[in-house]
């Protein structure tokens, strides 16, 4: 999911996605930032696997992943 190098353009494209295709943009906001807060208490827990990419651009891009490929979570 995360490749090693994300464009600022791609994440820009994602979050615009997301927004777009909602129906509340507040409500996506939120969700947003519930998930980089929950990342960043995640990579306290894990200090040895270190993520190159911020806990706000990792949510943006699960998110957008779960909302264009809904069969990810079917498993």
């Amino acid at each position: 999911m995360l490749n090693a190098q994300v464009t600022a353009q791609e994440l820009a494209k994602r979050g615009e996605s997301l927004i777009r295709q909602s129906t509340n943009r507040y409500l996506t906001t939120v969700r947003i930032a519930f998930r980089a807060k929950q990342r960043r208490f995640d990579d306290f827990d894990d200090l040895l696997e270190e993520s190159g990419a911020k806990p706000v651009q990792r949510a943006i891009l699960e998110l957008s992943d779960e909302q264009n490929q809904p069969d990810l979570l079917r498993d």
